[in-house]
């Protein structure tokens, strides 16, 4: 059996110093339901910060790997909404994450998502002005 991605261990294990510390400088996040990408190691971290704290029972079921490209499939809920996602990770040259992106389904899964981050932006916001 393959070795797990160091970013999947991190969350697994709800470590959020190594999520933290695997995130480059200038990693950008691509939302699943946000068009706009969001720039820079901290603002991604909270991000993802926020999301832990959405999901629920929040579990990876596959791995794929093509070199520097990772995608983390996963299956969790919010409330009684199942959701059904993929991670796809891209990692710089340091073997750092450089991209996020987030993929959805079903169409209820996006709409629970997008209300429930829509709450934590409010919480994200206030932790990055005490950044």
């Amino acid at each position: 059996m393959a070795a797990l991605h160091p970013f999947r261990t991190a969350v697994e294990k709800q470590d959020l110093d190594a999520v933290r510390d695997l995130l480059a400088e200038d990693a950008t996040f691509l939302s699943p339901v946000a068009f706009k990408p969001y720039h820079g190691k901290e603002m991604v971290f909270a991000i993802l910060r926020g999301a832990m704290r959405v999901f629920q029972d929040f579990h990876y079921v596959k791995e794929i790997e093509d070199g520097e490209e990772h995608a983390l499939v996963f299956k969790a809920r919010i409330d009684n909404t199942q959701i059904h996602g993929c991670d796809f990770l891209t990692m710089n040259e340091d073997g750092l994450i450089q991209e996020f992106c987030v993929m959805l389904r079903p169409m209820s899964a996006v709409h629970a998502m997008s209300e429930a981050m829509r709450v934590q932006f409010e919480l994200i916001e206030q932790e990055m002005r005490g950044c």
